[in-house]
């Protein structure tokens, strides 16, 4: 799928020309648009077909509230992670979506790359960032957090480094193929794998991470799902509904 090709901008050329993606005026039939909606940029499509239009928000709602109430380091991606007493590694989210998880290793202290392949949800991330930075309670998560636009399958290397981050842990949350119609019950979810879709070459991934990772790669897997293709993982982290597949080059210490 062409990502591109399904989304148009509404009125501001200067953002169509930097995330190359036509106007709205150059292509009536795209189902997805990003516009403005008050201070946001949203993506939003058919309200039946879509739900509500979708944006990053990383200073309200739930993002928020698990800043607050998500459980520090005991939560299960900052274990997987390594964020333990005295350990805080630079990490890259090189599957970054809408950022969430990238958000809560930032306000438990890492330094943070994002890396994202799809211009249009890259355009709600910097819109969110650009807004949390605004906002005395996470501006300084948000100066944690960097954002590169590319496809970490094909160019890992070179985003690590056009972002200038040491990557400790490389963070991988590829989307798993799901039944039509569960992938139905959540609109949200929806309207990002109409961009995204599935990850069908995450074995690619993983091993561009492996390649690049000085000290560990954390693959986020539905928990009853097999492993990426490849070499196996040295540890698994089970939560309720999914799990963490840890790859281990070396351990994590106190700096």
């Amino acid at each position: 799928m062409n990502a591109g090709s399904r989304v148009a901008v509404e009125g501001a050329a200067d953002l169509a020309e930097r995330w190359e993606l036509p106007l709205c005026v150059d292509a009536p039939e795209a189902p997805l648009m990003l516009r403005r909606e008050g201070e946001r940029l949203v993506l939003a499509g058919d309200p039946g077909d879509y739900g509500n239009p979708l944006a990053v928000d990383f200073v309200a709602g739930r993002v928020a509230h698990r800043r607050r109430f998500g459980g520090g380091r005991g939560q299960l991606i900052a274990r997987a992670c390594g964020l333990g007493k005295g350990v805080t590694p630079s990490v890259v989210d090189a599957t970054a979506g809408l950022g969430r998880d990238a958000f809560v290793l930032a306000s438990l202290g890492a330094e943070v790359l994002l890396v994202e392949r799809v211009a249009a949800i890259a355009a709600l991330l910097e819109d969110g960032l650009v807004r949390a930075a605004a906002d005395p309670d996470t501006a300084e998560i948000a100066s944690r957090m960097r954002l590169v636009h590319g496809d970490a399958g094909l160019d890992l290397a070179r985003r690590v480094q056009e972002g200038g981050i040491d990557p400790q842990v490389i963070h991988l949350d590829p989307m798993f193929p799901h039944r039509a119609k569960s992938a139905l019950v959540k609109k949200e979810m929806r309207l990002f794998r109409e961009l995204a879709g599935d990850d069908a070459d995450a074995p690619r991934l993983l091993e561009a991470a492996l390649d690049v990772a000085t000290h560990r790669v954390v693959v986020k897997r539905p928990r009853k799902a097999p492993p990426i293709e490849g070499p196996a993982p040295r540890h698994t982290l089970d939560g309720k509904t999914s799990r963490y597949d840890l790859y281990v080059h070396r351990s994590l210490t106190a700096s």
